[in-house]
């Protein structure tokens, strides 16, 4: 599933095309997404690109008179193509550009989803969206005090989109194998030294993700249809039963709701 580099990575790509430029028009060849395309985005025609921007896992097409909202969903993608590019299977949606470009929206597994919002920082889908984790607001001390009394653990404490967005499963399990924190370890039980380096792992893992075009595991490509190569740089996930890169210790692995946990136990405490 794109997570927040991939997401980060996708909108930087597509920009430059996108922002203060016009879509002439919207060609929709599938509405049946993982809830119907908005009938008011099919029919835009001739508007201007005020901003594009990314919250959470959502891409933001913003309008004078209002908001497109973009999710990737399992196994989606923009790309740029030509307006000659033939079509391929699962190509479900081109915002086509007054230039010869057109945005192309590809999504084999239909999870994702294209939604209009008159005022998108009220629709249900982002406003109970937490902090992002790249901004200044993301600190030990909002995690420390967050985090008192909490019982969960550490690893779906950072992965709960209501505190804080985009930490996903990839990057939870780098981010605390670099903070050398045991992903069961209860929340409430991490000191605020410990946050301090935990929020600057998971800033550091992700804005290397960004760096590296986001983690090619299956499906995630670019905006020019290039992988991501982050999966180079992974120090635990999809490595169990690997010497541990930083002991040698066997890494070992567990599922923690519904989702795999690799971690180094002499490492991680």
């Amino acid at each position: 599933m794109p997570e927040l580099p991939e997401v980060e990575t996708t909108l930087r790509g597509v920009e430059p095309y996108v922002k203060h430029e016009h879509i002439q028009r919207i060609i929709v060849r599938n509405p049946n997404l993982r809830w119907p395309v908005s009938e008011q985005v099919m029919a835009l025609s001739n508007v201007l690109v005020v901003d594009i921007i990314r919250r959470g896992k959502y891409i933001i097409l913003e309008f004078d008179s209002g908001a497109i909202l973009i999710h990737l969903g399992m196994s989606g993608n923009l790309r740029v193509v030509s307006a000659s590019q033939p079509v391929e299977k699962h190509d479900h949606v081109d915002f086509v550009m007054a230039s010869d470009k057109v945005i192309r929206f590809n999504d084999p597994r239909r999870f994702g989803c294209i939604l209009w919002a008159n005022e998108w920082r009220e629709h249900a889908l982002i406003s109970h969206l937490g902090l992002e984790p790249l901004t200044d607001e993301f600190t030990a001390d909002y995690l420390y005090r967050r985090s008192k009394g909490k019982k969960t653990s550490i690893k779906q404490f950072i992965m709960n989109g209501k505190l804080v967005v985009g930490v996903g499963n990839i990057y939870a399990n780098e981010a605390l194998f670099l903070s050398g924190i045991s992903p069961k370890r209860a929340a409430g039980r991490v000191s605020l030294a410990r946050m301090e380096v935990l929020a600057r792992n998971i800033k550091a893992v992700l804005t290397a993700a960004i760096a590296q075009g986001g983690t090619t595991l299956k499906d995630f490509v670019n905006s020019d249809g290039s992988p991501g190569y982050f999966k180079q740089q992974l120090s635990v996930y999809g490595r169990t039963g690997k010497a541990c890169k930083h002991c040698g210790a066997v890494l070992e692995e567990i599922r923690q709701n519904n989702r795999s946990s690799v971690y180094c136990s002499t490492c991680q405490t």
